[in-house]
């Protein structure tokens, strides 16, 4: 049987990270979260929990939610991070100049033995490696929101990325009881490659006046079986975070991916989806 880490960080505090620490505290791992704003920390540490209670009210936790939560404690800098964890997961915005600086931090913070993951779901897995001393021991990570619902987890492996690595990773997500996909390093992965090439045509549509956002989220939906259709995706997701994969990938993998004007505009007036309130559709 396959057992979570004992002792799992996270750095980020936002929707996923806390997601991220959730899932782990629940499947039996000590958890220490990195979570800069004295603000910022109370919220994810509320978000933590509020879905722990979710889980339990459910049926889905083997624990009281009390004690669960009992197992996640928030730090203000990397470099408090226990130096035994076994597994540090960096989950802050795609900024890669920003990942790499703190995946570096943590490596300094933690045993040559961690594990480090990156959340990124699109940014280059080999370049973030290259800044770390040990790139054998890093992989990404690429969660799905909401990540303690999310059936999947995306193994994306770069060139120095050891066999060994892999493998504690693949049991540590079948720990979490979700499935893995494993992939290559490359632009945009299989995940976020396909899912926004989906999304961006469909902005397309929108903004052609082919069909209004329901109708094209249903035809999606009811005609080929997904469970939620690409623009409603989009709005979950943030349509700030689909623009900056979109020109992530429209300058690696060219024009198929350039992000439509609809979608710069919504951005620009600050229309970024459910977070905001307005995005295709109103929260």
């Amino acid at each position: 049987m396959t057992s979570a880490p004992k002792a799992v960080g996270v750095i980020g505090g936002g929707r996923m990270g806390s997601g991220i620490a959730q899932s782990f505290a629940a499947a039996g791992s000590v958890v220490t979260v990195v979570e800069s704003g004295t603000e910022a920390a109370a919220v994810a540490l509320e978000r933590i929990g509020a879905g722990l209670r979710r889980a339990e009210e459910r049926g889905h936790l083997a624990e009281p939610a009390t004690l669960v939560t009992r197992r996640v404690t928030l730090v203000s800098t990397v470099e408090a991070l226990p130096p035994d964890t076994e597994l540090v997961v960096e989950a802050v915005p795609e900024d890669a100049a920003l990942k790499a600086r703190v995946l570096k931090a943590a490596e300094e913070a933690v045993s040559e033995t961690t594990v480090l993951a990156t959340n990124t779901s699109s940014l280059s897995v080999t370049d973030l490696a290259s800044v770390l001393h040990r790139p054998e021991r890093f992989l990404g990570m690429h969660f799905f929101n909401p990540v303690p619902a999310s059936a999947l987890v995306e193994i994306v492996i770069a060139p120095d990325t050891a066999p060994h690595t892999v493998q504690a990773v693949l049991e540590w997500t079948k720990a979490l009881g979700k499935q893995d996909v494993v992939v290559k390093d490359s632009p945009g992965f299989a995940s976020s490659r396909l899912g926004l090439a989906l999304g961006l045509e469909a902005i397309r549509m929108v903004e052609e006046g082919v069909a209004a956002p329901e109708a094209i989220d249903d035809a999606m939906q009811l005609g080929y079986k997904h469970p939620m259709g690409p623009l409603r995706l989009t709005d979950l997701v943030g349509l700030d975070v689909r623009l900056a994969i979109a020109e992530y990938l429209h300058a690696t993998l060219g024009d198929r991916f350039e992000p439509p004007r609809l979608l710069r505009d919504k951005v620009a007036r600050g229309e970024l989806g459910q977070k905001t309130g307005q995005g295709f559709y109103t929260w």
